[in-house]
């Protein structure tokens, strides 16, 4: 192909803002007696990858006087350079960082991206007492390799794709060749290639709104983790990872309601000491759906309690309704949640202790809440906090607010009847054709007791039958 770089400064100030915006530049330089442009953008590419790239341009006119673009490609020790033969690729691989050279006899683009972020560190939300500190961060190139680190196996695919037509998100569809179902590999690539939206700003996100379509479900359909460790092990399992380029979160697929509820912690302890951890989150969780909804329901109705349970129930009478009581301090936890996202480090904890001593301990001297009240609603938050899942633990804090409500209208038939519809609603989901109850909903002992118990490394078994191929 042979086009002067004239030409190509001019298609650049059209496509991708040459000489408009401040950080996209060309440095231009005579090579041979002909014309090299070198185009960048500043922040997405360092300052001494491109002065070595000069560097070794310039010593073409030193050696030899040829100019062809193999003689430019052959002096350009970069380990990744790609001759572009449809000029029309040129402003997507210059603003994704890459150098482009024009000189007339050709096109390069070079690789030698080094996008701002920070190191790996661990998550904040997925912390352990002993295993690995690193984590994902909001470089896609820097979280495949993570991976990669512990996956050693050539059957492990990176497929990058784009998302978004104006903003053309690198996304990578992770798995592994020969584990993974196909099908599903398939199927998630065909709806990222469907998503038809100018950007994804909030990157992951958006793009799981586009793949499962939940529309107002509040329960989670795809599982996230910041952790390389977890990532790997669901590789492994037959799972498909979704990398998006900015984001730190990857998407697990498909993720049922049992897995959501599993923590790296478990599988750090022994056996036994993993199991008991499990255990106690799962009554945890169990706490945050109906710990609240049930002795409300047993406080309004303590004919239905036995008498060795007659204690159950508020001892003391005030002016607010227990119902209206229970739902302020169950939103109001949730208030101080927010406001703890939005409040600066040193000042969180001063809040959470004005909030969570002084309010609580003052509604209950004044006569306004009662102080089972105030006990209940904290182990049932207590339990929201254990879930592992961020995502799932606002679910059944949503879920938790209706039994209540339906409590307070209708009664214990209430709380059977919303139990029942939700429990309903919950077997009808299928992420990716993955029954979200599994494996209690279709029934599998062989799974449900690994996902109870805390086996050992050579009584686990590799990949779970609901992640197999439909020939395995």
């Amino acid at each position: 192909m042979t086009i002067h770089p004239n030409e190509i400064d001019t298609y650049l100030e059209k496509e991708a803002g040459l000489g408009k915006s401040f950080d996209v530049g060309v440095r231009k330089l005579i090579i041979a007696d002909e014309p090299l442009h070198l185009y960048f953008v500043n922040g997405l590419c360092e300052s001494r990858f491109i002065i070595e790239l000069i560097e070794s341009l310039l010593a073409i006119e030193k050696r030899r006087k040829e100019t062809t673009a193999e003689l430019v490609k052959n002096h350009l020790v970069n380990q990744s350079v790609e001759e572009v033969t449809d000029q029309t690729k040129l402003p997507l691989f210059l603003l994704s960082g890459l150098v482009i050279i024009a000189v007339p006899a050709g096109l390069f683009a070079v690789d030698v991206r080094s996008y701002p972020g920070r190191q790996p560190e661990e998550p904040d939300t997925e912390k352990v007492v002993r295993g690995s500190r690193d984590g994902y961060v909001e470089n896609i190139i820097v979280n495949t390799a993570l991976t990669r680190r512990r996956i050693r196996n050539g059957q492990l695919r990176f497929e990058m794709m784009k998302a978004g037509t104006v903003s053309q998100i690198d996304v990578a569809v992770a798995y592994i060749e020969g584990t993974a179902n196909p099908e599903l590999v398939k199927n998630i690539k065909t709806e990222i290639q469907k998503i038809d939206v100018d950007g994804v700003p909030m990157a992951d996100k958006t793009i799981e709104e586009f793949l499962v379509k939940q529309r107002y479900n509040p329960f989670p359909l795809v599982r996230y983790t910041e952790r390389p460790d977890i990532g790997a092990a669901h590789l492994l399992e037959g799972h498909v990872l979704l990398f998006t380029d900015t984001s730190p979160a990857v998407l697990i697929m498909p993720a049922t309601y049992l897995q959501h509820l599993q923590h790296a912690e478990e599988y750090r302890e022994l056996p036994a000491a993993g199991t008991f951890i499990r255990m106690l989150r799962f009554v945890g969780v169990w706490l945050s759906l109906f710990l609240l909804p049930l002795w409300f329901l047993f406080a309004e109705h303590p004919d239905m309690l036995p008498k060795a349970l007659s204690f159950i129930g508020p001892n003391e009478k005030t002016n607010i309704p227990l119902a209206v009581q229970i739902l302020i301090a169950d939103v109001g936890i949730e208030w101080l949640r927010i406001a703890a996202i939005h409040t600066p480090q040193p000042l969180s904890t001063a809040m959470g202790l004005v909030a969570a001593v002084m309010i609580g301990q003052i509604a209950i001297d004044t006569g306004l809440f009662v102080p089972e009240v105030i006990l209940y609603t904290a182990l049932a938050a207590i339990g929201t906090f254990s879930t592992p899942s961020y995502e799932l633990g606002i679910a059944n804090k949503m879920v938790r607010l209706i039994l209540i409500l339906a409590v307070v209208f209708f009664g214990p038939a209430g709380f059977v009847i919303a139990t029942t519809l939700v429990l309903l609603f919950l077997v009808r989901l299928r992420p990716f054709g993955t029954p979200y109850l599994w494996p209690l909903i279709p029934f599998d002992a062989k799974s449900l007791g690994t996902i109870l118990i805390r086996k050992q490394a050579p009584e686990q078994s590799g990949i779970p039958e609901i992640n197999r191929a439909p020939s395995d």
